[in-house]
């Protein structure tokens, strides 16, 4: 394990130089102390868990003090935000502290959120609050033991200096890991700028750093395309798998390398609702949780227009028509393993569907439904949901398909389906309320809440003694948090 000097920096963004970000010093916070730190992500840059309680980490990641080998830069890149086009955006409160390699030969960037004004400020005070900055930790940290394609979160540092937004607040900051953050939107700007050179040499960075397969392809470009579609296809059957919610799927917000990415208003599905909208201020519905599906298209839609100078119209069409089919048959594969199937029937798709409209129509949890069909036998867990449902005739209809659904898959040991049921379908997940509960504690000076949570978090799947409060339905408050992009 590694001290936090030992770290090794190999800033590859940095040198591509001045046209893709500007050079900008982290400005400080008062009084920095640790909030919470995720041991697993520090073992990605193989520090020893024990430093995040040094006076040193706090410094380091409240813009105190700076590695001799970094280079913060804050990045530029425009994006289309609620469908309209925004030309210039950029890194406005985070910086690239600098690319780290770990001994496994891996890169990751420092990025830094909350980090002061940069250029791309556009009149913002470049703070992050203290509660969005906990819940990014808590759902980048939450969605990787989902086994979702996610940034990380090192840590969160707490302070003094006051911010204010709707109401006066404390600053905090936030360092996030991952191996690239490249967006959309960075194709975008360089695209609508008429900048070709600069473009071009983006796309060769990207694909030498994050898609070398590519290269050994005819024609790179469009290789690395088809396999960003491929990724975001799966990340969103994810996401619609297991209720989540981004909320602010703008192009900016969305990673080349099709990972969960710039967390705002997120929630996860308490009772299912396909029509859910976890973003106040999405007045229009524009990134319901239904519409991520045709949202993520649309995104790739933009990407493939600002690419069309290296990629044909028609290429990009016929790439661009795998999205969905890619989307839906990993989306049915996920949900066969949460139902408990190991094979494929031609009516399972409605199976599904009509599973789900009997659990709109009846507002049953989501997650605790699938968790407690893998606790019994599909007939006794089948009678014990029953009371959960209004419309008791259609459930009972349903019940009967699914059990004999599942007795054409043959004989299974119970103890072994509930076994790989549970493998799938988690217990504990981050919902709004539980995350409330604990920036309240740390907007009061206790940690432990936070630190709590996010432990229950990091083995979503196993039922953790003594923790039986956070597997419960939240309570009626609970399900009407108003969440806003104000951070």
């Amino acid at each position: 394990m590694k001290a936090l000097d030992e770290l090794t920096f190999d800033n590859r963004f940095d040198r591509l130089g001045d046209a893709f970000s500007a050079h900008v010093l982290p400005e400080p916070i008062d009084n920095p102390r640790l909030v919470v730190a995720s041991p697993a992500a520090m073992a990605l840059l193989d520090l020893d868990p024990s430093v995040a309680e040094t006076p040193e980490f706090a410094e380091l990641f409240s813009g105190h003090k700076l590695w001799a080998d970094a280079i913060p830069r804050a990045m530029v890149y425009s994006g289309h935000q609620f469908g309209s086009y925004n030309p210039q955006l950029g890194d406005g409160r985070g910086l690239l502290l600098g690319e780290v390699y770990n001994e496994a030969g891996e890169h990751w960037d420092l990025h830094l959120k909350g980090a002061g004004q940069t250029p791309f400020s556009r009149m913002g005070d470049g703070r992050a609050v203290l509660r969005s900055s906990i819940r990014e930790f808590l759902a980048s940290e939450a969605l990787n033991a989902l086994n979702i394609p996610t940034t990380r979160a090192l840590c969160v540092i707490g302070s003094d200096t006051p911010v204010w937004r709707e109401k006066q607040e404390r600053a905090a900051m936030i360092l996030r890991l991952a191996p690239s953050h490249v967006r959309f939107g960075h194709f975008e700007y360089f695209y609508y700028t008429k900048r070709p050179e600069q473009q071009k040499e983006l796309g060769d960075h990207v694909l030498a750093m994050h898609f070398p397969q590519c290269l050994e392809q005819p024609e790179p470009y469009l290789a690395m395309f088809r396999e960003v579609v491929e990724r975001n296809a799966e990340l969103i059957a994810k996401w619609q798998a297991y209720g989540f919610c981004h909320g602010v799927m703008n192009t900016d917000n969305m990673s080349i390398l099709g990972i969960t990415f710039d967390f705002g208003p997120f929630a996860f599905l308490d009772d299912f609702d396909a029509n859910f909208i976890c973003n106040h201020s999405d007045d229009q519905g524009r990134y319901s949780f239904s519409n991520q599906v045709p949202i993520g298209q649309w995104n790739l839609s933009a990407l493939a227009q600002a690419l069309t100078p290296f990629i044909s119209v028609e290429a990009l069409r016929e790439t661009l028509g795998l999205y969905l089919p890619l989307f839906q048959a990993h989306y049915l594969d996920l949900m066969r393993r949460r139902l408990g199937l190991t094979t494929a029937e031609d009516d399972d798709q409605k199976l599904l569907e009509s599973l789900l409209q009997l659990m709109q129509n009846s507002s049953v949890d989501y997650s605790l439904f699938f968790r407690r069909l893998g606790d019994q036998t599909p007939e006794q867990a089948i009678t014990r949901l029953r009371d959960d449902f209004v419309d008791l005739k259609g459930f009972d209809a349903w019940g009967e398909l699914y059990v004999a659904r599942v007795s054409r898959e043959g004989t299974l040991d119970q103890e072994q389906r509930r076994q790989r049921m549970h493998a799938v379908n988690p217990l504990y997940i981050l919902r709004n309320y539980l995350a409330q509960n604990a920036i309240d504690a740390a907007q009061n000076g206790d940690y432990s809440e936070v630190r709590r949570l996010h432990t229950v978090l990091s083995n979503p799947f196993e039922e953790q003694p003594g923790m039986e409060s956070y597997a419960e339905r939240p309570p009626e408050w609970g399900k009407h948090l108003e969440i806003s992009c104000s951070s």
